[in-house]
């Protein structure tokens, strides 16, 4: 069977009974920004979202790199109160040797801690395994960011290693950066285990 090349097929409407992932597009500008405006989503990312100016270069950004397939930018909506509730993506999509990267994640203050981020998580991973024919699926993150390394074990992220010094980051310091990885041998067993996750946190779904 022939597939649809990456640069067609990361980009679609991605949903279940708690979360739809649809890909960015201009009328997503105010409802995004509505959330963004919060110090404490932006601690280990590499830029800050502190005024209109940043937030509207970050925005830019997002639809830039959807529009030249840098990255497959979606938005994430709960459906459990119709609201957007932040942004993940596709990126460092390297076709030809089966692999790409889940991150630039983030949730507005209110929807974190709801078990959002695990649907999301498993959706991308769905589809990057079941629909894209990935073999590998990475992320990273801040060595720092105990929150973010916990919650990618938990789903059955293998933890890598560290690469040194790897970007600058706002406030000055260079940032090492964690890797963690699932593969396609593997997606069954992470699958359960999300699912598992996802029943635990909406018990009546």
């Amino acid at each position: 069977m022939t597939r649809t090349a990456w640069s067609e097929s990361a980009s679609a409407l991605l949903e279940n009974e708690h979360v739809e992932l649809h890909p960015i597009s201009e009328d997503d500008r105010e409802p995004i920004r509505k959330i963004a405006f919060d110090s404490q989503i932006w601690t280990y990312f590499v830029s800050r979202v502190e005024s209109d100016a940043d937030f509207d270069a970050f925005f830019e950004a997002m639809l830039a790199d959807q529009k030249s397939g840098k990255r497959a930018v979606y938005v994430i909506v709960d459906k459990s109160t119709g609201q957007v509730a932040g942004s993940s993506s596709y990126g460092n999509l390297a076709e030809a040797d089966g692999r790409l990267e889940i991150g630039w994640s983030w949730l507005g203050v209110d929807f974190q801690g709801k078990g959002i981020n695990r649907w999301v998580k498993y959706l991308l991973l769905q589809h990057a395994f079941e629909d894209m024919g990935a073999e590998r699926v990475e992320f990273k993150t801040d060595v720092l960011n105990a929150q973010a390394r916990a919650g990618l074990r938990k789903i059955g992220g293998y933890e890598e290693g560290v690469m040194r010094s790897f970007n600058p980051m706002p406030e000055g310091r260079r940032r090492d950066a964690i890797y963690y990885s699932v593969l396609r041998a593997e997606w069954a067993s992470v699958k359960d285990q999300l699912n598992r996750l996802g029943r635990a946190v909406n018990p009546c779904a």
